[in-house]
């Protein structure tokens, strides 16, 4: 069976979600089928169709986080040290065409969002980010075009 890599904050998230699915979403859900039962035909009932839908994903989504949580590897940054860049990293690179500097975390593929800086231990500026050390270059394939970051910090918080 294979691990899934998450840090200690996404695994706490993960565990918030599925709780708050369980226990407040699912019971809404059922209460919104019974509601929408009660209209009648259900052939052409779209509050029915709409809440057996949601119902759907909802029992979907807890499947595959009961999976995931069970399977996780769950790795602490705080406990890492060292200037090399690993899993759970939050790491400081500047882009070497415009000089802008951006901070990444390396999280495992449940936890990334790209809106929070989180990115994927698969994604491609992962793979080129560890291994290296503050002053290296990371250089990968973008949809744009080849990259190249120098990386400026390497933190474990």
């Amino acid at each position: 069976m294979e691990k899934f890599p998450l840090t200690k904050n996404g695994f706490t998230e993960l565990e918030a979600e599925l709780k708050r699915l369980k226990s407040v979403d699912r019971p809404n859900i059922i209460a919104a089928i019974e509601e929408a039962r009660s209209h009648g035909d259900l052939s052409e009932n779209a509050e029915y169709s709409s809440a057996k839908e949601k119902q759907s994903f909802i029992e979907g989504r807890i499947q595959e986080l009961e999976a995931v949580i069970s399977r996780a590897q769950v790795i602490d940054p705080t406990q890492i040290k060292g200037d090399v860049i690993r899993f759970g990293a939050t790491v400081v690179v500047a882009d070497e065409d415009t000089d802008e500097e951006k901070q990444y975390q390396i999280v495992g593929d449940y936890e990334a969002d790209i809106e929070k800086n989180r990115i994927s231990l698969s994604s491609p500026l992962a793979k080129a980010l560890i291994g290296k050390e503050t002053g290296d270059i990371a250089e990968f394939s973008a949809p744009g075009g080849k990259k190249s970051f120098e990386i400026v910090e390497v933190i474990y918080k």
